[in-house]
Formats: C-alpha cells, structure tokens, sequence
C-alpha cells in the first residue's frame, strides 16, 4: 500500500458531494490501492448536514478510507492537500444578475486560493467545479502564485459526456463508441461542443461524427443548443441541479490527470490560455482538448478550425475577458 493522499472536497454537504464521496472512497478514482485522507469543508451553518455525511461515509466501512476529516475552517482543511476539488459556491439565485454571482465567488475564490497557498503543498492539483468554474478558477489560481497555473482546471468534462451522450443517442450506439468531441471556451451558455474531429464507431470501424451522422443541420444547430442547455433543462425537470451526471464527470476529469487519458484520445479541461496554438487570448481559463500523461496535460495541436467554428470559439473567448473583467474589479476592492 503507498502512502493516503490527502484529497479536499469543498461544499461537502451539499448534493453533487453527496454523489462524489462514495467514488472518491471506493478507488473509482485514484485507484483500488491508493489510501485516502478526505477532507470535507463546508460553511458553519452546514456542520449539522456534514456530520451525517460523516457517519454514512464511515459506515461504508470503505477500506481504502484511512480518515475523513469534516471541518469548517480553512486552516484545517487546505493543510497538505495533494488534491483540492473545490464544488462549493454561491449558487445563483432568482433574480440574480451574473454580475451579483460573479461579485460573491470573487470572494470565496480569492480566499480558497490564499488559504492553498498558504497551507497546501505546491503540487496540488486544483479542481474547481462550482460556477461560474472558470472564472472561479482564475481567481483561485492568481490568489495562489506559488502554485504552478497548469495545477488550475475546471470542469467542462459533464459538458463533454453530454456531447458525446448526444451523439451516441442519435447513432444508436453506446457513449463509450464516440471519442474527440471537444469542448470550446466558457462552462455556460456560449460554450461550443465541437464534433468535427470526433469519432464513431460503427460497425468496427472509425469514421467522422459528421461523415456518419449525414445530418449537418442538426449538428450545428440543435445538438449544440441542447448541450448548451442541458443543465437548465434538468434543473427545470428534476427542479434541481445536475448531481448525478456532474459528480461522474468530475470523477473523469480528476482520473483522468492522475493517470493519464488513452491513446489517440483527448479529453476537454478549462485549463489557462496562455501560449495555446488556437489564437484564444491569454490569461483566460478556457476549455481546450487537452491529452495529459505523467499528470501534465498538453494542448492538442493541429486541429483545423472552420470558419463556423472560429466565430463559436471567438464568441465565448469573448465572454470569458468580460467576466474576468467584472470579476477582477471586485477582486481589486475585495
């Protein structure tokens, strides 16, 4: 057995947390013979919730689960960390601006960075999941400089299962038989799910998503749409939000930098912008397809971009400096 890494969940007692910890527990994710140390934050008021999180997480009697610490207090639960994944935000309320959003994780974000920089170890891998994940990313990640930038990603993976869940359901075939879909820019609305080097396979053999579809219409229309959409179409049918599908899709992102993604594959991450070979701004948090071996992810080179996808991928560049912008100017008064 190797030594427990020390792995921090923030917003332990909510509902994407409760779907994630019994993976984490399991070795779904580090793998069947990695030791744990979990760490669960959460705010004061919570503690009552997180302590029944506590005691159903020791009564899975999970072998691997060497301690689980709930706590309230940064100091605890920043300490060693090898893994942050930081799901705790302020949700958006009704009637609430993306500006008044933006103004309270500025706040959160810029802490949790200062607290990792303070007390976790330099090489943690920073995980942010809550929104809006990639300027909430930024922010942690320029409250932490001694932290390397290429720790910081968010997640765009569910963006990236929904897309490739899509496809397989109009092709018939199982999600596992579409690879290289790719996820552009921002994790909200003005994302681009892009299939055009994506793969199928249908009847043992690999062809493009756009030569096996036959269906340009769809793909550029309403298929981008409904990924685009998918959150608010399940928040308005469960009148909550995605749990379920999000707590998997972070399972694969983080797997996926422990071990490394299969070959000929990639994968989508919003990781920093700067030097991409794909002409997005630097100093934004952006998804690019990214491959990742020995935990280090590299940008995927070469990709032709379309005019059609130029315009996708400008469009939500775009957004990102705005909310940078905002989210910058509280950070300076915060």
């Amino acid at each position: 057995m190797s030594e427990p890494i020390r792995v921090l969940v923030t917003g332990a007692a909510g509902q994407i947390a409760y779907s994630l910890l019994y993976s984490i527990g399991n070795g779904s994710v580090f793998g069947k013979d990695q030791p744990i140390i979990l760490v669960l934050l959460d705010i004061t008021p919570m503690m009552g919730v997180l302590d029944g999180v506590l005691m159903e997480l020791q009564d899975c009697a999970l072998p691997l689960l060497k301690d689980v610490i709930a706590t309230d207090k940064e100091d605890i639960a920043f300490k060693d960390l090898d893994v942050a994944i930081l799901v705790g935000s302020m949700p958006r309320r009704d009637g609430m601006e993306r500006k008044d959003l933006l103004k309270a994780n500025v706040k959160i974000f810029k802490c949790q960075g200062a607290a990792l920089e303070k007390y976790a170890k330099k090489s943690v891998k920073v995980i942010v999941v809550g929104n809006p994940a990639n300027t909430n990313c930024l922010t942690a990640c320029k409250s932490a400089p001694s932290i390397p930038k290429e720790n910081f990603s968010c997640l765009t993976r569910l963006d990236h299962n929904r897309a490739k869940a899509q496809i397989a359901l109009k092709l018939g075939v199982t999600s596992d038989d579409v690879k290289n879909v790719i996820i552009w820019g921002n994790h909200s609305s003005t994302q681009y799910p892009d299939v055009s080097h994506a793969k199928v396979k249908l009847h043992g053999k690999e062809v493009g998503v756009y030569d096996a579809l036959k269906d340009d219409s769809w793909l550029k229309g309403e298929f981008i749409t409904t990924v685009q959409q998918r959150g608010a179409a399940v928040i308005k049918a469960r009148k909550l939000s995605s749990a379920m599908s999000a707590a998997k899709a972070i399972c694969d992102h983080v797997r996926d930098i422990w071990f490394g993604t299969p070959e000929g594959e990639f994968v989508s991450m919003g990781i920093i912008s700067d030097g991409n070979p794909y002409g997005i701004p630097d100093d934004l948090l952006y998804s690019f397809p990214v491959t990742i071996k020995n935990k280090t992810w590299k940008v995927v080179e070469g990709l032709t971009i379309n005019d059609f996808s130029r315009e996708k991928m400008d469009l939500t560049a775009k957004e990102l400096a705005e909310e940078k912008e905002t989210a910058f100017e509280f950070l300076s008064s915060a």
